[in-house]
């Protein structure tokens, strides 16, 4: 692949990101840490959300990677502000993404460049309320 391909095109687009998407949802919805926040848990402890979920993630990680606009979600900050997510639920999200992308065999390169986008919206994600100076990100 030429070294001018978008990150999308290097997850092995669609197929690729959404087969990624498929394990992470399941792990997410098992995640011990993940679900302590009452919020989360609201929707990850329900089964049949979980179909919806694997596509506005698709949908968001595609877009987020370069490749076609076509996630019809809210924006970062929206979707999460009734969630009260604190740095350890972002954390612990953050660490299952990059499990998978480690499940699923994806370079070190690659994988920098998603944990990278998944980083820079800590601050749209993390509420205000538990937010660290030292940790928003720019």
């Amino acid at each position: 692949m030429s070294e001018s391909a978008s990150l999308y095109e290097r997850l092995g687009g669609t197929y690729g990101i959404a087969g990624a998407v498929d394990i992470l949802v399941d792990r997410l919805f098992e995640n011990a840490a993940v679900n302590a926040n009452e919020a989360v848990h609201a929707h990850h402890g329900n089964p049949a959300n979980a179909p919806g979920y694997k596509f506005l993630v698709t949908a968001w990680s595609i877009q987020a990677a370069g490749g076609p606009e076509c996630y019809p979600g809210l924006d970062m900050k929206k979707a999460h502000e009734s969630l009260s997510i604190s740095e350890p639920d972002f954390d612990a999200v953050a660490m299952e993404i990059s499990a998978t992308l480690n499940f699923c065999g994806v370079p070190a390169a690659e994988h920098q460049e998603f944990m990278d986008i998944i980083e820079s919206y800590r601050s749209m994600v993390v509420a205000p309320e538990h937010q660290h100076a030292d940790s928003v990100a720019v």
